[in-house]
């Protein structure tokens, strides 16, 4: 489910809070490629982290664990750019750059750094180390208003697509959406994961598969320029509800392992 980022943030919270081994985070990213390598992107990076700057032979995950745990991170963030919403990335520049080209990033609140995965070949995903500047906090969503931010944009999108007259239903809309939810990646939760969290993941999962369904034209009836931009536009917020609903939903995770770690005697 989700992303990358998104499985490194919770298994990577889960083993800086005790609630997971380091092999535990190392196989949990093989759903999303065979193998991950790491890079720094500048000098400062590379040497807070002691890892290589690109171009040169890269480090491998253990190393960026490591670099972690000497750095004294116990909590990440996990941020789900688009244009237009760079919140949580810390403004402009190459981080924010490659986030939004990647749709995805992880933030270490604090110290002043974020990753980047990015598949670079078949089965390799490499992970960028960047220096950030300025961060600010990404405004915290709760699991209550994820949910119904999913549910108010559902209605207000069919709302608007019924009144495009592109909201017909199409035969075999079952079955594709049944295709397109096996074909999500499966990714398994450290234990301790809150069930909320998973809940409002799997929604997330199911209204982007509907989505993606939205998106394209029925057999036979291509839409005209104008309508393309008119069902667009009528399809942003729902894109919208589901960053921010699986953002929540990560968040949410990272959240709670850290308060486990802060209550361990």
């Amino acid at each position: 489910m989700c992303s990358p980022s998104a499985t490194f943030a919770v298994w990577s919270s889960a083993w800086l809070n005790g609630a997971a081994a380091s092999d535990d985070v190392l196989d949990s990213l093989k759903a999303w490629g065979e193998a991950h390598d790491v890079v720094a992107a500048d000098a400062g990076a590379a040497e807070a982290f002691d890892l290589p700057l690109a171009f040169n032979r890269p480090a491998t995950p253990v190393q960026l664990l490591v670099a972690l745990r000497a750095q004294g991170v116990t909590s990440v963030q996990l941020v789900l750019p688009a244009p237009g919403d760079v919140r949580g990335l810390g403004g402009g520049g190459p981080f924010t750059e490659t986030a939004l080209r990647a749709g995805e990033a992880v933030v270490l609140p604090g110290i002043g750094y974020g990753l980047v995965p990015e598949p670079i070949a078949e089965g390799l995903v490499r992970w960028t180390v960047f220096s950030v500047k300025t961060q600010t906090p990404l405004e915290y969503i709760g699991l209550g208003d994820a949910e119904h931010g999913m549910t108010d944009a559902i209605r207000s999108s069919a709302g608007a697509l019924q009144a495009l007259n592109v909201a017909s239903d199409r035969p075999g809309v079952r079955a594709e959406l049944s295709a397109r939810l096996r074909a999500v990646t499966d990714v398994e939760w450290p234990a301790g994961t809150p069930p909320r969290a998973l809940r409002v993941l799997q929604r997330a999962e199911e209204v982007a598969a509907i989505l993606a369904i939205a998106r394209t034209d029925e057999p036979g009836g291509a839409l005209s320029a104008s309508a393309a931009v008119q069902r667009a536009d009528a399809l942003r917020p729902l894109s919208d509800a589901v960053r921010h609903a699986r953002a929540a939903s990560v968040n949410e995770a990272v959240r709670v392992f850290s308060e486990q770690a802060d209550r361990t005697p």
